[in-house]
């Protein structure tokens, strides 16, 4: 569950009349067999424990408990159950579970050191990657029965909801993660050696220097050496991924130069000889891009070093590997938030999304309550700010004031950055 600022009194009461005037006014959409599923929330108070074991027999019951209650946080079972308002798990009688798959920003290689719009727009192309790549590529789950959902905080949601996932135990689950993070994925996959297009025998010399293995002007007995070729970019699977990672690289290299390729290269654990030997291979001679036209490894008369290549192919799985929560999706009792309902850490919408809108996405622009006639707020600024991305481009020093759209006043609220000035100076909160 996300972490959330904790608020004063007046402040809880400010947001929490938001959000009822949000949930008034909007139809939010059950999930798929919502009267199985468990429901829970966090209410707007001091106290931050969270009310489980709801479950809903209407829409129209669903709707009237987000419209009354207006909760911070509110969640729905992935699990369908037989009795899901029942107090203990056994109770609920697992019926089965939607296959969940959670992205989220902070924990992704490259996060570190990024703004909060920079780490969403990170997650969203990686979350897109896992989408296309994996769910919709090599699972091949239907589109329509995969739900997209923008979290409201800092990631992206997928929920699987066909059939044939429904079953599935958690050692399953983790079976399909551990693909996605590419576990036991061997990087010599995508290398294919045949012995269609031989370069012709590997000869030796005897110590005479007489050339061994010939007989009538023939060579006898002697070793073919197989061409050693890559699979094809678009090949299914891991096979064709690492191609498209190692043709990234290459790339790299030819735009960095032959220095750049080294020092990967002695990254990757080559010595220092065979890394400035291979980086001019690969760059200055172009050999690099001779893989990348013609898919083959047999582009220089030595041989390709086996295990240079392995270091190469190392670095590309890497680089391709997928990332997702894995708990998440290997928890058949998980809870996730639920779609249409409010991000009680950000005051976004947890919002649905089709294949098309990922790649329109942008969270301040769409994600955030619409104004609908809401007069500015002026707002303390608690510390400094920078958010060049939200609508009405809020930047400031702590100590200042701004004027902002109702709904960003409501993200710095509820972030603990900013505080409406019509509440008055902020007080210690009282402990629970």
């Amino acid at each position: 569950m996300s972490k959330t600022a904790t608020l004063d009194p007046p402040a809880l009461e400010w947001a929490h009349h938001r959000f009822q005037s949000y949930y008034g006014g909007t139809r939010v959409e059950p999930p798929t067999r919502f009267t199985r599923r468990e429901f829970a929330a966090f209410p707007f108070s001091m106290q931050t424990l969270m009310r489980r074991h709801a479950s809903f027999r209407s829409v129209d019951d669903l709707r009237g408990f987000l419209q009354t209650e207006a909760p911070r946080h509110v969640y729905y079972s992935s699990a369908y159950y037989r009795t899901p308002s029942a107090s203990t798990m056994s109770a609920k009688d697992w019926l089965g579970a939607d296959l969940i798959f959670d992205l989220d920003a902070d924990h992704l290689r490259q996060a570190e050191g990024k703004t909060y719009a920079e780490q969403l727009e990170l997650a969203r192309g990686r979350f897109r990657d896992l989408l296309d790549e994996f769910l919709l590529g090599d699972f091949g789950f239907d589109e329509q029965d995969v739900d997209l959902v923008f979290s409201g905080g800092r990631g992206f949601h997928a929920h699987v909801h066909a059939e044939s996932v429904l079953g599935l135990s958690s050692g399953e689950r983790r079976e399909l993660v551990e693909y996605i993070l590419g576990v036991g994925v061997d990087p010599s996959e995508a290398v294919i050696e045949s012995r269609e297009g031989e370069r012709g025998p590997s000869l030796s010399f005897g110590s005479g220097g007489e050339l061994a293995g010939m007989e009538g002007g023939r060579p006898q007995g002697v070793r073919q050496r197989p061409y050693r070729r890559l699979a094809p970019p678009d090949a299914p699977g891991w096979p064709g991924r690492l191609t498209r990672a190692l043709f990234q690289i290459l790339s790299r290299w030819d735009e960095g130069g032959v220095e750049l390729a080294a020092r990967d290269l002695r990254d990757a654990g080559a010595t220092e000889a065979v890394a400035h030997d291979w980086a001019e291979r690969l760059v200055r001679d172009g050999r690099g891009r001779q893989i990348r036209k013609g898919l083959s490894l047999d582009v220089s008369t030595a041989d390709f070093p086996p295990a240079l290549l392995q270091q190469i192919l190392d670095r590309a799985r890497i680089n391709v590997q997928g990332e997702t929560d894995a708990p998440v999706t290997t928890d058949v009792h998980r809870l996730i938030r639920l779609p249409g309902s409010l991000h009680g850490g950000t005051g976004f919408r947890v919002l649905p999304l089709s294949r098309d809108d990922l790649d329109q996405f942008q969270p301040f622009r769409d994600a955030p309550i619409p104004a609908n006639g809401a007069p500015p707020v002026d707002v303390d600024l608690l510390t400094d700010v920078d958010y060049p991305t939200v609508p009405d481009r809020t930047q400031g020093r702590e100590g200042e004031t701004v004027r902002v759209s109702a709904s960003t006043a409501l993200f710095l609220t509820l972030r603990g950055e900013g505080r409406p000035r019509a509440l008055g100076p902020s007080r210690p909160s009282p402990s629970p």
